[in-house]
């Protein structure tokens, strides 16, 4: 191995210096130079039997080992580049089937525009549905305040006949009546506060209607 890589240089250095004597005498031929009793001929002839020398000395080396690398590094073998083509080529026909796919099923730009505007419609709806719930929350309420209320006149009717029917329980039935009006005072300030509401809903949702 020491031999070899010395031989190199050695070689390398004559390589070097022949072709440059060569240069040098070709200059000097171009240009009629001379020096003392070395003319450009005879520097040129010098520096090509340099290089001839050199160059068949040179064929009688023995050619460098090519050694296999890919045994080294498998991705450098041919089987390597196959398996990056072949996984390129599956990508490419996965993507032109998924292509494909679409197409057929007219899935395009357009079609996933118009289906986000139906979304957008869709919460729309929602928000409606969720004030007409309100509404009818409100008009819930409203039906039980009306109930209450009927519940408390008809008590109060009752009151009323038996005032006629025993009068020596007129001051009992005086307070029982101041009672049950009382109550329906409140029931009815608790209805009219749930009117209040309730049209306050469907003011909005007529703003909302109006709006759109």
């Amino acid at each position: 191995m020491a031999q070899s890589r010395s031989y190199k240089k050695t070689m390398n250095f004559i390589y070097g210096m022949g072709a440059a004597v060569v240069i040098v005498g070709a200059l000097f031929k171009i240009q009629h130079m001379s020096l003392g009793p070395i003319t450009g001929g005879m520097m040129l002839t010098i520096g090509l039997l340099v290089e001839a020398a050199v160059f068949a000395v040179s064929a009688f080396d023995t050619p460098e080992d090519d050694f296999d690398w890919s045994k080294v590094y498998p991705e450098l073998g041919e089987d390597g580049f196959t398996a990056e083509k072949e996984e390129a080529g599956a990508q490419g026909l996965l993507s032109q089937k998924l292509d494909t796919l679409l197409q057929e099923a007219n899935i395009d730009a357009k079609l996933m525009t118009s289906l986000g505007n139906s979304m957008k419609n869709f919460q729309g709806a929602a928000e409606g549905l969720s004030a007409a719930s309100e509404s009818i929350s409100s008009t819930n309420k409203y039906n039980e305040q009306m109930s209450m209320a009927a519940v408390q006149m008809e008590s109060l009717n009752n009151l009323y006949k038996v005032q006629v029917e025993n009068s020596s329980k007129q001051a009992e039935l005086n307070g029982a009546i101041v009672e049950n009006t009382e109550r329906l005072k409140e029931q009815m300030e608790s209805l009219a506060k749930n009117l209040s509401s309730l049209n306050g809903v469907y003011g909005g949702m007529l703003s909302a209607m109006t709006s759109k």
